[in-house]
């Protein structure tokens, strides 16, 4: 892609901007929400034409007026969001649209076994053509989506943010299911905005922001700090912003709490602090958070100094929780961001209802529109959204569960802070995430869950390695 440019509406998003990937290659493509790697991306899938610039494709040069265009020259996009249907098979997912046919019927035998080789070569064996799509774990759909691609004879995939949504281990089977398709000399544009990934998969790192290009370059010329520098012009040393020096009085304690889900659970949030709260996939983190919240509920133990059995008891007790999937449980995304920020305190009955521009400017939302629809918003927005429609109430307690999941470093870094405001100003902040390093850079302790059971707790700034250990159940602490 050469010299690429594009406007909407008189406002200039993409300017003279070069995309070259070889056959084979990884390419990252970086930057900040509204930095246009979104925009450059639909240009290739053919959604959007090109105001100026060309697109070459193995030497020869192309242009598309639609998407299916653009899939008949070999690209191919996996999407944040799949492109699924739930209720039909694997192979009738693959070959949507495009079924064989025989004798006038769709050939069913055929487009299964086509599904079960394309399933093969990238050794993937814990589901097979006809399993109901909607059984499929998330990292799962994912290969559906890989193969759809295959199927397609695809020579450029394009993966948008695709370990957003999943655990550590399903991160790894994904990066191997990507060395495969680049075995296959196909290329891959991954589009993340965890560095770790970067510094691991690419090949090569393009960086853009405000819609030009800033630099295209091989991983090893680049270091993280440099790279968060290039899209931000903010070193990886100001990333996180300083801990709690100390902790003041105890907002929460729970002693011998349990569920369906928990054991035993023995915790303390103090006001001041960011407590972390690490684990595998599936150790209870999410149920943690949301027994302490009210929403479902311990049903064992003391909790002081109250036990919430309901989310109203919850927010009544002066906690608050930033779920984990924003879209599913934290927004209404039909309606304007005014009425998302109000919809605790109009829910609950407590808290301010004016004053909504001053939150929104203190999440840092850009710009502080509060006409707009949240589905319009980018994901780093959305979660500040979120962020607002709690501080309306001030919880004294609140929980963050993967605050920055999907957000640009931009918006982490907003997200960071905030949350050490919060904390300053007396707040006792639970924080969990899957990303190990944020972990680390931002609490002041770290309790660890395996199955239910806290393994252990470890002070401020452990290593990764010593996390994982209690998280495996190596260890005990």
């Amino acid at each position: 892609m050469i010299g690429i440019g594009k406007s909407f509406l008189g406002v200039r998003v993409l300017g003279e901007v070069d995309l070259v990937a070889a056959a084979g290659e990884v390419h990252a493509v970086v930057g900040e929400n509204g930095a246009g790697k979104s925009t450059l991306m639909k240009i290739l899938a053919g959604v959007h034409p090109p105001d100026e610039g060309t697109i070459e494709i193995d030497g020869r040069g192309v242009s598309f007026g639609h998407p299916l265009d653009a899939q008949r020259a070999g690209v191919a996009i996996i999407h944040q969001e799949f492109n699924l249907l739930p209720e039909r098979s694997v192979a009738e997912n693959v070959f949507l649209g495009r079924e064989p046919v025989r004798r006038g019927l769709v050939d069913r035998p055929a487009m299964d076994a086509a599904t079960a080789r394309l399933l093969g070569e990238l050794g993937e064996d814990s589901f097979g053509p006809r399993d109901p799509v909607r059984h499929l774990s998330v990292a799962q759909q994912q290969v559906v989506e890989i193969v759809k691609a295959l199927s397609l004879d695809a020579r450029i995939v394009v993966m948008d943010e695709p370990t957003a949504a999943l655990a550590e281990h399903e991160v790894d089977l994904l990066h191997r299911l990507v060395r495969r398709l680049q075995g296959r000399g196909i290329a891959v544009l991954y589009i993340s905005h965890r560095l770790r990934e970067v510094f691991d998969l690419a090949d090569r790192v393009t960086v853009l922001k405000d819609g030009r290009l800033v630099t295209s370059a091989a991983t090893g010329e680049l270091t993280p700090d440099g790279l968060v520098r290039l899209m931000v012009g903010r070193d990886l040393g100001s990333y996180f912003p300083p801990r709690a020096t100390s902790a003041g009085e105890t907002r929460l304690r729970v002693t011998g709490g349990g569920n369906d889900r928990l054991r035993d659970i023995d915790l303390e949030l103090r006001a001041g602090e960011i407590l972390g709260l690490a684990g595998l996939q599936g150790s209870g983190r999410s149920a943690l958070a949301k027994a302490l919240f009210g929403a479902e509920p311990f049903t064992r133990g003391r909790m002081t100094p109250v036990r919430p059995r309901t989310v109203r008891e919850g927010i009544a007790a002066g906690i608050g929780l930033v779920t984990e999937d924003r879209k599913a449980e934290g927004l209404a995304l039909r309606q304007s961001v005014r009425d998302n920020a109000l919809l605790v305190a109009r829910a609950s009955g407590r808290g301010r209802r004016d004053g909504v521009r001053e939150l929104l400017e203190r999440v840092r939302l850009v710009p502080p529109r509060q006409d707009r629809e949240v589905r319009y918003l980018s994901g780093g927005n959305q979660q500040k959204v979120v962020l607002a429609k709690w501080l309306t109430v001030a919880p004294r307690v609140l929980l963050f569960d993967e605050p920055t999941r999907g957000v640009d470093v931009g918006a982490k870094a907003a997200i960071h802070d905030l949350m050490r405001e919060l904390a300053g100003e007396g707040a006792a902040v639970m924080m969990i995430s899957s990303e190990l390093p944020e972990l680390i850079g931002m609490s002041d302790r770290i309790v660890v869950l395996r199955e239910g059971r806290i393994s252990g707790t470890l002070p401020a700034g452990p290593s990764e390695e010593a996390v994982m250990r209690l998280a495996a159940g190596e260890v005990a602490a």
